[in-house]
């Protein structure tokens, strides 16, 4: 009495859904550059940070580790996705947001909308005190 084997199963292959237009969000504060890639429905594509590019402290808030953060996020995100055409919304005072839009216009993707994110307070609370250099 031995068993029947089943027919063996091909492993499941997960699908990967083709993004040809999507949404880049980058944070830039004074000690981090964020980017989240996302389709636009609003999911989540690729993400990365000045941090998990490797950059650790004062060197996290940089132009050259945004730049470098966002060539891996893109590269990543077009080969994956096949993504070709980004709308790019910026929030934040951070220095590495500039560097972050060149960084995508370099990397061969379309720029089809850039805006400004930031919050501007209507006269909120007072603001931290300038810092002198």
């Amino acid at each position: 009495m031995t068993k029947q084997r089943k027919s063996e199963r091909k492993p499941k292959t997960s699908r990967v859904p083709i993004v040809e237009t999507g949404k880049v969000y980058i944070s830039a504060s004074f000690n981090n550059t964020l980017i989240t890639v996302t389709d636009n429905d609003g999911k989540v594509v690729a993400w990365g940070s000045s941090g998990l590019s490797g950059f650790k402290g004062t060197r996290k808030s940089t132009p050259f580790a945004a730049s470098t953060s966002v060539d891996k996020v893109i590269k990543n995100a077009k080969e994956k996705f096949g993504l070709r055409e980004v709308e790019v919304y910026i929030k934040g005072p951070g220095p590495g947001r500039d560097a972050a839009l060149r960084a995508i216009r370099a990397g061969g993707i379309r720029i089809a909308l850039i805006a400004d994110l930031t919050p501007i307070p209507h006269n909120g609370p007072r603001p931290k005190k300038k810092k002198r250099t």
